[in-house]
């Protein structure tokens, strides 16, 4: 007997409401992973550090020998030209500066995959964080003369992260083991600039965590469309409880990704030069501050 129209209508919204349904489940049971920061590969830091240096980017001063090391991380999209921009100004000041992609070595510059970044579904910050620790150890000579965290939005959860995982000598997510003693790393750090960071409940990087971090400065969004900027606040505040030195400095008129000009044609963010020099001007000055 043929089903009516009404009743294969009710079965096709059946189908497509069990199909939301198992979408939705996976993407809650993939998120829940991420803030476990549980990984299902793992792979040792030799493996980790031939997959990165093929894409990362040193620039070096040519006046003068380089006074240590920056690393650079971009936002969930990827490298775009704000790490660059940054890059150049470390660089004026005598540092190398290593342009850290982690996109292009997973494959998550193509066909759109850095959505699932910023969706929080692939390459958590913490999982992030085992690309610096591999960055450090694979430049010593560098690193030795003290070592810059530059990161820009899931760049500045990684950078956090980094620092968490390290004070507690957890073994970042999606590596077996670390590519040097985490204190040894942890300690080459001198200073962390952290632009608009991702602060949410993802962002593992607590309070308790934070003791013997660096100086550091929260250059944040006022009018932040993509994170909560209060979220960020709340948590240096925190910092700052446990004796960290740790610096807020908040630009009332901006977005998210205001120092950025490439982006999707689909992004509703904007380059905003003002905005970009007034940040400039506060990381130039907390350098200044902490002789970097």
């Amino acid at each position: 007997m043929q089903k009516s129209p009404k009743a294969r209508r009710r079965r096709i919204i059946f189908v497509v409401a069990a199909l939301v349904a198992l979408l939705a489940l996976a993407f809650a049971l993939n998120t829940a992973r991420q803030a476990a920061q549980w990984s299902v590969l793992p792979e040792a830091p030799a493996a980790r550090l031939e997959q990165l240096e093929a894409a990362w980017r040193l620039k070096q001063p040519t006046d003068r020998p380089p006074e240590g090391l920056a690393i650079l991380l971009s936002g969930c999209d990827g490298v775009a030209d704000n790490m660059d921009y940054w890059a150049d100004l470390l660089v004026s000041r005598g540092h190398a500066a290593l342009i850290l992609d982690s996109h292009g070595p997973r494959g998550l510059d193509r066909a759109q995959a850095w959505r699932l970044v910023c969706a929080g579904q692939a390459l958590s910050g913490a999982e992030r964080a085992g690309d610096i620790a591999v960055a450090i150890d694979a430049f010593p000579d560098l690193a030795a003369g003290g070592v810059i965290l530059l990161g820009a939005s899931h760049g500045g959860w990684t950078a956090m992260e980094f620092m968490a995982l390290s004070g507690a000598g957890t073994v970042p997510p999606g590596l077996t083991a670390w590519p040097a003693p985490p204190e040894t790393l942890k300690d080459t750090v001198a200073a962390m600039v952290l632009l608009y960071p991702y602060c949410g409940v993802l962002n593992g990087a607590e309070a308790d965590l934070w003791t013997g971090a660096p100086p550091s400065l929260f250059v944040l969004a006022g009018d932040d469309s993509i994170v909560s900027t209060p979220d960020c606040v709340e948590r240096a505040e925190a910092y700052r409880r446990t004796g960290a030195e740790v610096e807020t400095v908040v630009l009332a008129d901006a977005d998210h990704g205001f120092d950025q000009r490439d982006r999707s044609i689909l992004s509703t963010l904007a380059f905003d030069a003002a905005q970009t020099e007034i940040a400039r001007q506060a990381v130039e000055r907390f350098l200044n501050e902490n002789d970097l």
